[in-house]
């Protein structure tokens, strides 16, 4: 096997690991009871009032991602962007196991719901690092960003928070008139917003200085 495609398949191994890192934080975050994510709430809420789980409505959403993508680009589109389909089926399996194996934890008082929320950013933030590094795919929602931002002279950060801000705000109208009071929206989500992009961004300057054949 040569070098070139050793390569890839660190890539790819390093995309897996950056995933299933990644999952587990949505897992506990979901556990916290803070708030999700801003790009996990939707899936949450929709898990709170309809018989899916929150990976399965991960992966309904990606899907729709996807072919947001294709009706913005079109002819530009690239096909090799389809690989973000069976990301999002692994990603939302592996969500779904995260909560799964974290539902054990206890987590009762203020602090605590803290700490595992705190913990839930930091294992997104790593997860986040690890797919930039890895270079293969993005995730569908960074796919849309990027999509839009190839037809609209604006740039991505700005793109991404006015994303993200739509997002929370779908998930606070779907929780209100769903489940009647506000759900999956919290100072946690906030917490989130601001937190993964600033230690992502510290973790990708260490991932930096590895070069894959070194991993």
């Amino acid at each position: 096997m040569n070098r070139t495609a050793v390569a890839v398949i660190k890539r790819y191994l390093l995309l897996l690991a950056g995933l299933a890192v990644m999952a587990f934080g949505v897992a506990f975050s979901i556990k916290a009871s803070l708030g999700t994510s801003p790009i996990s709430s939707v899936p949450y809420v929709v898990s709170l009032f309809s018989p899916l789980t929150v990976g399965t409505a991960t992966i309904i959403m990606h899907c729709v991602f996807i072919l947001l993508q294709i009706l913005i680009l079109r002819r530009k589109y690239h096909l090799i962007q389809l690989m973000q389909l069976p990301v999002a089926f692994f990603f939302g399996y592996l969500t779904d196991f995260g909560v799964w194996a974290v539902q054990s934890i206890d987590c009762h008082t203020y602090w605590q719901q803290w700490l595992i929320c705190l913990i839930g950013i930091l294992l997104v933030a790593a997860g986040v690092s690890l797919e930039v590094k890895a270079g293969v795919v993005v995730l569908a929602g960074e796919g849309v960003v990027l999509a839009i931002c190839k037809v609209l002279p604006i740039k991505f950060g700005y793109m991404k928070v006015l994303f993200d801000v739509t997002l929370v705000v779908i998930a606070c109208i779907l929780s209100l008139v769903f489940t009647g009071h506000l759900q999956g929206v919290r100072e946690g989500t906030v917490a989130a917003a601001i937190m993964v992009g600033l230690i992502a961004k510290q973790l990708g300057k260490i991932l930096s200085r590895w070069k894959l054949e070194e991993i």
